[in-house]
């Protein structure tokens, strides 16, 4: 099958003066005809559209001849010449549709309602596309997004809607389910007796959201402990029914999950060099299960997990080893799946040491698959160059959403920043990433709104912009809790979002993963205290929990507006991820408060405040494990039992907090209820000055805010030779230290990624961001969401001009800072 890329094309036209079709008056059951013949995914498709309108009207919608229905639903690839005739006979573009995957065409003729698909998915997708018109969100289930009943339905006469997806393939990789999807799937949604199984019954509600969502790929779960994918009963037939696509990750070639297959007992090493014949033979077993069906096969090979291919040990041994694996899969394809190879779906993801591999000579055939990664940290690595974009087989994009690894997992809770997401996506696109994106999640009720911001621009690359990406996140609110709710969350998830861009919380022990277990026990370091300052800036630790405590605050407040059947939607996807950043924010914060006032000669006060804080960090960490049982025992009436980890992998910073003394009861009854947290304006000093990269006095063309990223929640986007310029007064003369933070990102090739700074016209200082993969200062930049770089500058009192200019593309400019204390110890700029 052959998959080409479009670009979305959407038209909606509504007009003050156009009547409404009601096709629900309150009274009779929406009638729907169906195409004659029509893909297994539509009938499963239709069944989601029926239980939709149940829901919305309290009827159950009825199947109807098309002459009494409401509802005329059309599978172009398998229309009949009569229904061929019915469409031309309408009006409908079926020439827009012919040969086009996944696309759908709606629109109001003759006072019904015609939902036309280019093939079974997109026809799925157009009918499911009706019932987000009534107000049905894709999360309606893994959400518990309950629509809100209506007495009727009505839609603009002039309705018309054509959608084309942008990127071919487009989907998710359930990662690191060990704390979440799994023990769920196999405890609480589907009990198996055999632990470790993600059942059938888990699959085909990943892939009902996946179709709510117009994605169509997965990669399934293969963790150890998972019960492999093809060894789950009834896993294939469900994906066959909802018309999704199986792949696989990265290290599991041609569908094989190394994991949970390969027995080395039975089989021997998983050698290529040493053990051919049963590397080959067992690769072969697959092809023959699947060379009927729709899958996409990954080339290549590494280690059984996630670890480097066995049996090479030089560059040249490891080219040539990987060039041999691809070389005999191709082989395999062609003898068992398809002789013309180049119809086979592949997919090749130069992954860790596997670019390093690619680039020494590798010969990846150009029919496959280029799929680029991230660093695990949302920033991409690499992508296409000129040549290799002309690749028939394009390119795709392997995303993390959530990860485990080093310098520190993020398992817990979503909080990619939207503007990141957004940045690197829409560069993937821009350099013709458009046949395959995955984005790895955990679980995807905790990821809710980035991956659907993830998959809207998969299906639409213009959906968002730079620029209405807020607006974005604001539809979303609203349409999950009605738009008075909507509206006063955006400024909530904003502000959660920058906050957490600031310091992830699961990073907020300081602490690392993947260290050496010489020095650290399990290669885990211990927490330790942070880099806020107390004594900076009026307090900026205060400062930061005190914009936490802020958010608690509005989110109870807001609470009162969400209608009763949505409060577990409610608590779910803002209270928990809100409360709990800000709970191990206190916790952490004040146990590190707790521990310095401990360091003060011990007045009455100082040992006063001791107390205080160390309560306060024990609330904080009790109130994440009361939220937590509350998540998984009884919100939605104990559905999600055991989804929710609140100290995913036992890691150090999600154990009780470290406090000089052990407060008593009766302390613990007294203290810790004040959340008055103080500090002082940071703006009254003479000693520096800090501005927010967009507030910028001149910028060049190209230069572009992209809302919701960064420290400053818009950093600004710089193309190659572009130019910003600040004007500033000093109010006092002397040495200095100009700190520029930039977003930690990569070059798109194995060039460079500088920029320059310039005081007044003086020569610039030219620097690189570019880090050599899990450098120390790699992990430092992805820790704390920025690369900082300081510059030694001498400056008079009165007016300047501070120019910072990219030198290469990726660049791109959140905070900078002028700051006369030059050995300030600090976190935030001010």
């Amino acid at each position: 099958m052959k998959f080409f890329s479009f670009i979305f094309s959407f038209f909606f036209f509504i007009t003050a003066e156009a009547s409404d079709l009601v096709w629900y008056n309150g009274a009779d059951n929406i009638r729907y005809s169906l195409a004659t013949r029509h893909s297994l995914v539509v009938n499963t498709a239709v069944d989601m559209f029926c239980g939709d309108m149940c829901s919305v009207t309290g009827k159950l919608p009825q199947a109807a001849p098309k002459n009494d229905a409401i509802i005329i639903v059309y599978q172009l690839d398998m229309a009949s010449d009569k229904e061929k005739a019915d469409m031309k006979k309408h009006n409908i573009p079926i020439d827009k549709l012919i040969g086009k995957n996944d696309a759908f065409y709606i629109k109001v003729i003759d006072n019904k309602i015609y939902i036309t698909g280019s093939n079974g998915r997109g026809t799925a997708y157009g009918l499911l596309e009706v019932s987000r018109i009534a107000g049905v969100s894709p999360w309606v289930w893994w959400g518990d997004v309950k629509p809100e009943h209506k007495t009727s339905l009505t839609i603009s006469s002039d309705f018309e809607t054509l959608q084309i997806p942008s990127v071919d393939y487009r989907g998710i990789f359930i990662n690191d389910e060990d704390w979440s999807m799994r023990p769920w799937s196999c405890n609480t949604f589907e009990p198996y007796d055999k632990q470790g199984t993600i059942g059938s019954g888990t699959y085909k509600q990943i892939f009902k959201l996946l179709l709510r969502l117009r994605a169509n790929t997965i990669w399934p779960a293969m963790h150890p402990g998972t019960v492999p994918f093809f060894m789950t009963k009834g896993a294939k037939e469900v994906a066959d029914s909802c018309g999704i696509v199986v792949g696989s990750s990265h290290c599991e070639p041609l569908l094989r999950n190394n994991v949970g297959e390969w027995n080395v007992a039975l089989r021997g090493h998983y050698n290529l060099i040493s053990n051919r014949d049963s590397v080959l033979a067992y690769w072969a077993e697959r092809l023959k299960e699947t060379n009927r069906g729709d899958y996409l096969y990954t080339i290549g090979m590494r280690g059984i997990h996630d670890g480097s291919m066995e049996g090479v040990n030089t560059l040249k041994e490891k080219t040539d080893g990987l060039q041999a694996a691809i070389d005999a899969q191709r082989m395999l394809i062609a003898r068992y799946v398809n002789k013309d190879v180049k119809k086979v779906p592949q997919v090749f993801v130069p992954y860790k040491e596997v670019l390093q591999i690619m680039e020494n000579g590798l010969k990846v055939p150009d029919d496959v698959t280029l799929m680029w990664c991230d660093d695990n940290y949302g920033y991409l690595t690499r992508l296409s160059d000129s040549l290799q974009q002309q690749r028939s087989g394009g390119a795709g994009i392997y995303y993390h959403l959530s990860y485990w690894g080093r310098p520190h997992d993020y398992l817990w809770l979503t909080s990619t920043q939207p503007g990141l997401i957004y940045n690197e996506m829409r560069q993937a696109y821009d350099h013709n990433a458009r046949k395959l994106w995955i984005a790895n999640v955990h679980d995807p009720k905790v990821v809710a709104y980035d991956l659907e911001l993830f998959l809207d621009m998969a299906w639409n690359i213009n959906s968002v912009s730079a620029s209405t990406l807020q607006s974005h996140l604001c539809n979303w609110l609203c349409r999950q809790f009605g738009d008075e709710a909507g509206k006063r969350l955006l400024p909530v998830m904003k502000e959660y979002y920058r906050l957490c861009g600031i310091r992830r919380p699961e990073f907020m022990g300081w602490s690392q993963t993947e260290l050496d277990k010489k020095i650290y026990p399990k290669g885990l370091s211990p927490m330790a205290d942070t880099d806020f300052n107390q004594n900076e800036f009026g307090n900026e630790l205060n400062r930061y929990l005190c914009s936490y405590q802020k958010l608690k605050i509005v989110v109870a407040d807001i609470k009162s507006l969400i209608r009763p059947d949505l409060l577990d939607a409610y608590f779910a996807a803002i209270q928990y991820p809100v409360y709990s950043a800000a709970d191990m924010s206190e916790k952490t914060l004040e146990a590190q408060k707790s521990r310095t006032y401990s360091q003060n000669s011990l007045s009455v006060n100082s040992r006063i405040d001791m107390i205080k804080s160390a309560v306060k960090s024990i609330k904080a960490y009790n109130e994440i494990q009361s939220l937590t049982s509350y998540y998984n025992n009884i919100m939605s009436g104990g559905k999600w039992k055991y989804l929710m980890s609140d100290k995913p992998r036992e890691l150090p910073v999600f154990g009780p907090p470290s406090i000089p003394i052990i407060p008593n009861e009766s302390e613990m009854r007294q203290y810790g209820d004040d959340d008055n947290y103080t500090f002082q304006s940071d703006s009254l000093s003479t000693d520096y000055i800090s501005e927010n990269a967009f507030d910028y006095t001149v910028a060049d063309p190209g230069a572009k805010p992209v809302q919701m990223l960064g420290h400053s929640m818009n950093a600004v986007s710089l193309p190659k030779g572009c130019e910003l310029s600040y004007d500033f007064v000093c109010k006092r003369e002397g040495e200095a230290v100009l700190r520029t933070a930039l977003i930690p990102t990569h070059p798109n090739d194995n060039g460079d990624i500088r920029f320059s700074v310039s005081i007044d016209g003086a020569a610039p200082y030219i620097y690189s961001i570019k880090e050599a993969d899990r450098s120390e200062q790699w992990k430092l930049n992805v820790l704390r969401g920025q690369v900082v770089i300081s510059t030694n500058v001498w400056l008079n009192k009165g007016p300047h001009t501070l120019k910072i200019k990219s030198l290469d593309d990726r660049i791109v400019l959140d905070q900078w800072m002028i700051d006369f204390n030059t050995s300030r110890k600090f976190y935030v700029f001010p």
